[in-house]
């Protein structure tokens, strides 16, 4: 496999590019595609077998398991980076280990059913704050502690929506390959 064929794998929409201005539109969208994801994930991975979901999206990634796991552990994260945000001025948020947290065993051993529904209430939460906030509200900033950089909460939700549809994307494309429609 060559390495652009990897790197299409890897990043099968792109990688995120955040944007450096956001309209009320712009934010709309990403809100709405966040709102969607967790139907369009279950809807991707419904019928899937136990082989199919320990199947891994690339060479070297993560299975289709650890991505539908990993999507609620990274949006909740998200979510709570929301909440401090909005509560606080220029917080400074908590990393984590996403890469850690997907080789811990209740990746392996919690149904994806779990996930599925954490990942749908999580959203659901998540969206009326977002639909609640004014046009000034998505211009405040947290830090993140590993680059010292401001990240505003309206390229957060365009960050957001990116990671949904990549790793939806992922699993997508994988059936596809795979001949698993």
């Amino acid at each position: 496999m060559t390495d652009a064929e990897l790197y299409q794998l890897k990043f099968p929409i792109g990688e995120f590019e955040a944007p450096l201005k956001m309209s009320a539109l712009d934010i709309k969208h990403g809100i709405r595609i966040i709102q969607q994801l967790p139907e369009q994930l279950k809807e991707a991975v419904i019928g899937l077998s136990e082989t199919q979901l320990d199947t891994p999206y690339r060479p070297g990634g993560w299975t289709i398991r650890q991505v539908i796991h990993h999507l609620p552990d990274s949006h909740l994260n998200s979510y709570i980076r929301f909440k401090w945000t909005l509560t606080e001025a220029s917080p400074i948020i908590k990393v984590y280990q996403e890469a850690d947290w997907a080789n811990l065993s209740d990746y392996e051993i919690t149904p994806i059913e779990v996930s599925l529904n954490l990942l749908k209430s999580l959203h659901q939460r998540w969206v009326i704050v977002l639909n609640s906030l004014e046009q000034e509200d998505f211009g405040k900033v947290f830090i993140h502690p590993e680059t010292n950089e401001e990240n505003r909460l309206d390229s957060t939700i365009a960050n957001y929506a990116w990671h949904s549809q990549h790793h939806l994307a992922h699993i997508v494309n994988l059936k596809k390959r795979m001949n698993w429609n």
